[in-house]
């Protein structure tokens, strides 16, 4: 029955909600959407999920993403300016892309607008991955022209980036 959930009432999503609904799960495949938690550009649960999978929408500041955990936890780390001690592997979705999102800095986390030395790119549909070693990102280019390359290089953040496509 509509407005039903477990046998708990709750409210139907507003139209608003159905569309951060809609940017939000066009960040991964749908093995992953379909029981993935959706939040709200503030970190409001929109929809409750059951895979661990986190998905948000599209923001003025970056593409639509599905995160696990350990995605998670490496962007509240950042957020806050402290740094994140990796010890599993993460994954976080972006096959959207960037959308309308200015893009980021390959290699400042803090940079919000691109100079001529940060490196500024916009990424088509991706794939981010964290390492749980450092040293495995020795060797891999940090080069954002090649399909996979380290972002963030050298830093608590650090990430491969999995071209799936060219950003349009």
């Amino acid at each position: 029955m509509a407005g039903e959930h477990h046998g708990h009432d709750v409210k139907a999503p507003t139209q608003s909600e159905e569309a951060m609904i809609d940017s939000a799960v066009s960040a991964g495949p749908p093995s992953v959407t379909e029981a993935a938690t959706i939040v709200d550009h503030q970190g409001k649960v929109i929809r409750d999920g059951t895979n661990g999978f986190i998905c948000m929408p599209e923001s003025a500041a970056m593409g639509p993403m599905c995160n696990d955990g350990v995605w998670m936890a490496m962007l509240g780390a950042l957020m806050a300016g402290e740094p994140f001690e990796r010890r599993e592997f993460g994954l976080s979705y972006m096959l959207a892309g960037e959308g309308g999102a200015p893009g980021v800095s390959n290699i400042d986390p803090a940079a919000t607008e691109p100079t001529a030395s940060n490196q500024w790119v916009k990424e088509g549909p991706h794939l981010m991955i964290i390492l749980p070693d450092p040293k495995a990102y020795a060797g891999i280019s940090a080069n954002p022209a090649d399909p996979v390359y380290v972002m963030w290089k050298d830093t608590p953040y650090a990430h491969l980036m999995v071209r799936i496509e060219d950003e349009n």
